[in-house]
C-alpha cells in the first residue's frame, strides 16, 4: 500500500511475511498464493506491499539463480504484490516449534550474517518495483548480549564496515540503493534506540541505520518522541519502522492479572519482560521467568515482548501498547517530512496467542492481517497522508 505524504514523497506500508514462514523458495511462492494475495483481495486493493522474510536457503536460491529471481518477481507482479523491504533478522528456523534464543544466531560477529545480509540486498535490488529506487532490510542488533566480548565486538564492527562498502557497490552497479537497519530489541547488545547511536555514529554511513520496532520501543519503556529526536540529533537514519504492539499489564499483585499474563507464556518465542521501576529499567529474558520469580517488582506496570494484533488488544485486565505505536507514528510520518518511508506491520505471533485467540485456518488469519493493515491505513490517513491507488 502506498501513501502520498504532504511533502510529496511516497510512504510504503507492508506486512511482514514471517507470520507464515517458509524455509525454501517453493515455500515463499506458496505464501504468495495462500496468504498474501488473499489479504490483498480482502483489502480490495490492486496492489499490496509485503515485507518478505527470506530464510537462508531461499535467499541462497535466489541470489545464485537469476531465473529464480525473475520467477519470484513475476509471481509478485501476477498476484498484485510488491516488495520494497525485507526482514533479515531471523536467519532460518523461524517456524520451528521452539525458536527462543536461536533467532539471534548467527550474529554480526559470524561471517554467515554478513553473507546472508549481502545476499538479501542483492535479491532486493532485483525485486524492487520499476518505479522504486530504494529498498530496506531490517537486521539483528549486533548480537544477543551474552558471550559478546571485545573480540566479537571488533568482528561485528568490521562486518558492518564491509556491509556498507558492499551496499555502495550494489548501488553503483544497479542504480538501486538498499539500506540496512539494526533493530533494537530487549536483551540484545543494542537493546534501545539510545544503544544504537554510538556504534552507528562511529560507522557514519548513510546506508546503515536503525529499524524502529514499536513493540520493542514500548517494551523498553522508551518515549517515542525522545527516542526519535535523539536519533535525528545524532543523524542516525531511521531506515524503516515496524508497526507492532507489546503486551501491557498493571496490578501484578492481583492473581487474575498474573493468570491472564500466564496465558501468553508459550514455548516458541522469547518474550522479554520489562518494568520501569524506581531504580531504573529491570527485566527478565522471558515472561515465565518474570511470573515465576521475584525478579520484577509488582508495583509498576510490566510489558512483555509479545507482538499482539494491532486491532485487537487483549481482554481486560491486560491491554497492548498501541498508544506507543500511535505516538511513534505521529513523529515518524506526521511531521513536515517523514523520518522513514518504509512501514511494516509485523505481528508474527498469531499462532502463539492463547488458544482461544488464535486464528482457525488461513481465512481467519487473512482476516486478521487485513484488519491490522486497515487500522494502520486509518492511522496514516488521520495524519494527513493520502492513500494511493
Amino acid at each position: 500500500m502506498r501513501f502520498r505524504h504532504p511533502d510529496g514523497t511516497t510512504v510504503h506500508l507492508a506486512y511482514c511475511t514471517n507470520v507464515h514462514p517458509a524455509e525454501t523458495l517453493d515455500g515463499v511462492l506458496a505464501q504468495l498464493r495462500d496468504h498474501c494475495e488473499p489479504v490483498r483481495r480482502r483489502l480490495g486493493r490492486d496492489r499490496l506491499g509485503i515485507g518478505l522474510w527470506l530464510a537462508r536457503d531461499a535467499a541462497h536460491a535466489l541470489v545464485t539463480d537469476s531465473s529464480a529471481l525473475r520467477g519470484l518477481r513475476t509471481a509478485l507482479d501476477r498476484r498484485g504484490l510488491e516488495v520494497v523491504t525485507l526482514n533479515g533478522f531471523p536467519y532460518e528456523g523461524f517456524g520451528a516449534e521452539e525458536v527462543k534464543y536461536r533467532v539471534y544466531r548467527p550474529d554480526w560477529a559470524d561471517p554467515e550474517r554478513l553473507e546472508h545480509t549481502t545476499a538479501l540486498a542483492r535479491v532486493l535490488a532485483g525485486l524492487l518495483p520499476d518505479d522504486v529506487t530504494e529498498g530496506t532490510i531490517s537486521t539483528l542488533p549486533l548480537a544477543w548480549r551474552t558471550a559478546y566480548g571485545e573480540d566479537r565486538a571488533d568482528k561485528a564492527r568490521a562486518a558492518l564496515v564491509t556491509l556498507a562498502e558492499r551496499l555502495d557497490a550494489l548501488a553503483e552497479l544497479t542504480g538501486r540503493s538498499v539500506r540496512v537497519g539494526l533493530e533494537p530489541e530487549p536483551g540484545c547488545v543494542i537493546e534501545t534506540t539510545a544503544d544504537a547511536i554510538a556504534p552507528l555514529t562511529a560507522l557514519a554511513h548513510e546506508r546503515v541505520g536503525v529499524c524502529v520496532d514499536t513493540c520493542h520501543l514500548a517494551t523498553s519503556f522508551e518515549n517515542p518522541h525522545t527516542a526519535l529526536d535523539a536519533l535525528a540529533a545524532a543523524r542516525v537514519p531511521v531506515v524503516k519502522a515496524q508497526l507492532s504492539a507489546a503486551l501491557h499489564a498493571e496490578g501484578l499483585h492481583l492473581p487474575e492479572v498474573r493468570r491472564a499474563l500466564a496465558a501468553f507464556d508459550e514455548p516458541r518465542f522469547l518474550h522479554q519482560t520489562r518494568t520501569a521501576a524506581a531504580i531504573g529499567l529491570r527485566g527478565t529474558d522471558d515472561l515465565g521467568e518474570a511470573l515465576e520469580t521475584d525478579a520484577l517488582p509488582e508495583t509498576a506496570p510490566w510489558r512483555a515482548h509479545f507482538h499482539v494484533p494491532l486491532h485487537a488488544a487483549p481482554a481486560a485486565p491486560l491491554t497492548s501498547t498501541l498508544p506507543v505505536l500511535k505516538s511513534a507514528l505521529t513523529r515518524l510520518v506526521g511531521g513536515p517530512h517523514p523520518l522513514t518511508r518504509h512501514l511494516e506491520v509485523e505481528t508474527y505471533t498469531w499462532q502463539a496467542l492463547p488458544p482461544d485467540l488464535r486464528p482457525r485456518g488461513r481465512a481467519q488469519l487473512a482476516d486478521g492481517i487485513a484488519a491490522e493493515l486497515t487500522l494502520a491505513r486509518d492511522l496514516l490517513t488521520e495524519l494527513g497522508l493520502k492513500e494511493l491507488p
